[in-house]
């Protein structure tokens, strides 16, 4: 087959305007030619909420790949010590960064910088470069062809802002419309995602205040059976009262959204160093949270692809979630651009939907399920003597190439899909194999 027979790809409908489909969207608008990226979104607008923040070596990989990496480090920052402490304020063990000498702006380490920053980021350069708007208020409401293996296209009806209802038509359709994903829904109807949701509610907050005076660390995870949290600076400032904190912490089960709302000053007073009153702080943004662990039997079905949130989920603790859903795009991308450029076949995407789940069911999951358990499932002052990974972090602090190891850890959530290209002479040689 000669170059100019090759199927390619023509046009893919992404359906979720959130991190995952953006760069997946910036991703696939690099191939030559060009596809045609439709992108939907039943929000109005981007979603400011209080959300991730920290972006380990894979995505900082697929950072510099799209060319955004520069503004991300401009305006972000990358810290470097990690820890994690007892209520009373007293250090366990924990990480430093800046041991591991990758704290350049050209190295993968670790960076944080606010999700809804990356997702205006992302359209910006989508419509600067490619000319690709997010059409917001379109909701997806069927699937009208694409899940059957035998169909060459992919179609879905999408209602407009004024109600309108119209078809679209593609090649792929991806899924990337987070944790309650309309595409997901769709493909397996309402209740089939396998997995469980945690029985506490997480509250996650932007605080301006001052913990530098206590002697706290970039990041610190708190371990206590119940005022148990995450506080990392997201955002430093060289007056340490108006540095940013994302406190994310546990609360009690059962609790309604606004009874957990109402909670907030007490909380921070019980848990926080010095017991702040809210003279003391300001909240910029907060938002409660319920978490899952939670995987779809399968990730594709047909020309339906799914990717990151409306895929798999996990609990915040550790970054996991995020980044598993940037690794899912990245990987999602590499299998497309292989079909685009006639090296392999679609096969290549049942090897996608088997290898991504492999990577939530044998890393993502039982990594940031101890992440959690860790903070409320053990005594604190037994925990350095129980805890194996704790050991391990403790051993790490005198031991530069263990720390490495460890804080190189989420490099493993990276799958090479062109192993399954074929590059001999026509193309496509045969079916992609795992």
């Amino acid at each position: 087959m000669s170059d100019q027979q090759f199927p390619g790809l023509s046009s893919v409908i992404i359906v979720g305007a959130g991190p995952s489909g953006l760069l997946l969207a910036l991703l696939l608008a690099q191939l030559s030619p060009r596809p045609n990226i439709t992108i939907l979104d039943a929000a109005p607008t981007l979603n400011e909420a209080p959300r991730a923040t920290h972006y380990g070596s894979p995505s900082i990989k697929l950072f510099r790949q799209v060319g955004i990496l520069a503004e991300i480090r401009r305006d972000g920052y990358m810290p470097e010590k990690i820890c994690w402490r007892k209520l009373s304020g007293e250090r366990i063990t924990g990480y430093d960064r800046s041991l591991l000498h990758d704290g350049g702006l050209d190295g993968d380490g670790l960076t944080v910088y606010w999700v809804g920053r990356l997702c205006a980021l992302l359209e910006r350069e989508l419509k600067s470069r490619a000319g690709i708007s997010v059409s917001w208020g379109h909701k997806v409401t069927a699937l009208k062809c694409g899940l059957d293996p035998r169909d060459s296209s992919s179609s879905v009806a999408v209602e407009g802002p004024n109600g309108q209802i119209t078809t679209l038509t593609a090649d792929y359709v991806v899924g990337c419309d987070g944790g309650n994903s309309t595409i997901r829904r769709l493909m397996f109807g309402p209740r089939n995602f396998p997995g469980f949701s945690w029985d506490v509610p997480i509250v996650a907050t932007n605080t301006m205040i001052d913990l530098d005076k206590f002697g706290w660390e970039d990041t610190q995870f708190i371990v206590h059976p119940e005022h148990w949290f995450m506080a990392a600076r997201i955002q430093p400032h060289p007056d340490p009262a108006q540095n940013i904190w994302r406190i994310s912490y546990g609360e009690k089960a059962g609790l309604t959204n606004e009874e957990l709302m109402a909670r907030q000053e007490t909380k921070f007073s019980q848990m926080l160093p010095g017991c702040p009153q809210p003279r003391a702080y300001k909240i910029l943004s907060k938002s409660p949270y319920r978490v899952h662990q939670r995987c779809v039997t399968k990730m594709r079905m047909g020309r339906v692809l799914l990717a990151a949130d409306a895929a798999h989920l996990c609990n915040p603790f550790g970054g996991l979630g995020l980044t598993g859903g940037i690794v899912d795009v990245g990987a999602l991308c590499q299998c497309l651009s292989g079909i685009h450029s006639g090296v392999c076949d679609d096969d290549i995407l049942d090897i996608y939907c088997s290898v991504q789940r492999g990577k939530w069911h044998d890393i993502i999951n039982p990594v940031s399920t101890a992440n959690i358990r860790r903070l409320f499932l053990q005594d604190p002052e037994k925990a350095l003597e129980e805890d194996e990974m704790l050991q391990l972090i403790l051993r790490a602090e005198t031991d530069l190439e263990l720390s490495r190891q460890l804080q190189g850890a989420g490099n493993e959530l990276i799958y090479d899909y062109t192993r399954h290209f074929h590059h001999g002479r026509g193309g496509v040689e045969g079916k992609a194999r795992l």
